[in-house]
């Protein structure tokens, strides 16, 4: 771990337990260094303004005041988007205004290439009405635009045919009808959707996928009107 991930930790450590104090040795121990260096971590601290104080005695040691320090805001591009999904349901609601100033506020406590990937992101999501709930989607299948790997799919049509397919993953549609991995099937050559509750199973390939450009015209849904989803309230 590096000094400055360190710090951030005894922040986050101190905060946890505040306002009970944690001891130069119980986190010299924490974090594998010595109690030295401890003490000039938190030396560093507080010349940089974090409230932290020393309490003596022989269950004392360093306590942070809660009350004037906030947790970091730390979304991944992943959880701005998957905000940004949720609070599609708010639309029509009293809550809707309140909910667009909240994701505007995500976005700006977000480093500049989180946000940027996060608006990427979004723009490989589409929805076609009220997204329907369904099972539980494996990780590597959530993960598969961001990671960009090329995945390998055992995948049951509507038909009840069984087929087993390499896709590069090119975005999400959400429809009332369930979630689909939007792909362009190399056994198909061409894009497809598929369901996810229809993928039987999936892994990620070593291969990284190629960029791809997909117009609205190339997403064939159901008659409805498709939108792509936006972090911009």
């Amino acid at each position: 771990m590096n000094r400055t991930d360190r710090l951030y930790a005894i922040v986050e450590e101190l905060r946890a337990v505040a306002p009970r104090p944690r001891s130069a040795s119980w986190l010299a121990h924490r974090f594998e260094v010595s109690r030295r260096t401890v003490e000039r971590d938190v030396s560093a601290l507080q010349q940089a303004g974090v409230p932290v104080w020393a309490e003596p005695g022989r269950t004392g040691g360093y306590c942070l005041d809660r009350a004037r320090s906030l947790p970091p805001v730390n979304f991944s591009p992943d959880e701005a988007v998957a905000v940004a999904v949720a609070l599609g349901s708010l639309a029509g609601t009293p809550f809707a205004g309140g909910g667009a100033t909240a994701l505007r506020k995500i976005l700006a406590a977000m480093r500049d290439d989180d946000a940027a990937a996060a608006h990427d992101l979004a723009a490989r999501v589409h929805l076609l009405g009220a997204p329907s709930d369904g099972p539980a989607v494996p990780a590597v299948l959530a993960d598969a635009i961001s990671a960009r790997r090329v995945l390998r799919l055992r995948y049951t049509d509507r038909d009840g045919a069984t087929s087993t397919r390499d896709v590069e993953p090119l975005g999400f549609v959400g429809s009332s009808t369930g979630w689909y991995l939007l792909a362009w099937c190399r056994l198909r050559d061409g894009i497809r959707a598929f369901r996810l509750d229809r993928v039987d199973r999936v892994t990620a390939t070593a291969e990284r996928a190629p960029r791809r450009v997909v117009r609205p015209e190339d997403v064939q849904v159901p008659d409805g009107d498709l939108r792509t989803l936006t972090l911009l309230g």
